[in-house]
């Protein structure tokens, strides 16, 4: 019995040692000649300012959970789509009531300013 996980143990071991050879092999085997405009921080071709500590805004994480929302409805509008004629009128209603209820939901954030940057 324990014969059978075999090879699905020596794929893990293999993707496992896969992973690390690509991940080291820039390392290994790429040119090092270290200079000081290699090793500079590029922020768009301006001098940084600051620390790299600061805090972000919390608008910024808002629009990023607010983005993820959104887009799973992307999950579930594809297969619906793909099967939309064997489901019938009822799937088409269900469909409508969805869209609106996220259209409604995109409406208060936008009452709300969670996409407006101060």
């Amino acid at each position: 019995m324990l014969s059978y996980y075999i090879p699905i143990a020596l794929m893990m071991a293999i993707a496992v040692l896969f992973g690390i050879i690509m991940a080291n092999l820039s390392k290994w085997i790429g040119p090092r000649k270290p200079n000081y405009q290699k090793l500079s921080t590029y922020e768009s071709g301006m001098i940084p300012i600051g620390t790299t500590r600061e805090r972000v805004s919390v608008k910024y994480y808002v629009v990023g959970m607010l983005f993820i929302i959104f887009d799973i409805e992307l999950v579930f509008l594809y297969p619906w789509a793909v099967t939309f004629k064997a489901l019938g009128a009822y799937a088409l209603w269900e469909m409508f009531l969805f869209i609106a209820l996220l259209f409604v939901g995109y409406i208060y954030i936008l009452k709300k300013g969670a996409l407006e940057w101060d």
